[in-house]
């Protein structure tokens, strides 16, 4: 599976979750952080644990994969799991509000799929 392909399996998932204005960036050639970023954001810290408990597993049982880092916490209203060429990050609203991941990338230039 190429990064591609695991960016659009996690868009999935969290889409299945639930997970509010979905934003999948792609980063290429530019960056060398990672090919693609999703940003998503979930309602509150359950549904937060319950995003990041999701992608985790699903991708840990169908792609023998476990993220390289996972920062944050879901209490703290922002996770952040890297998987090498995808970072997934996901934020409660006031966080992601303040911290503006789309502007840091020029997000217009860069959107491959935006699910609101």
């Amino acid at each position: 599976m190429n990064a591609l392909q695991l960016a659009h399996h996690i868009v999935d998932l969290v889409e299945e979750r639930k997970a509010e204005d979905i934003l999948l960036l792609d980063l290429r050639p530019d960056q060398i952080i990672a090919d693609f970023f999703i940003i998503c954001s979930g309602d509150n810290e359950r549904h937060l644990r319950a995003l990041t408990e999701t992608v985790k597993l699903d991708i840990k049982e169908n792609y023998a994969k476990l993220p390289f880092t996972n920062e944050g916490r879901a209490e703290n209203g922002w996770v952040v799991m890297d998987y090498g060429d995808v970072v997934v990050h996901f934020f409660a609203p006031d966080k992601r509000d303040y911290y503006a991941l789309e502007d840091l990338w020029d997000a217009a230039s860069k959107v491959m799929l935006r699910i609101q």
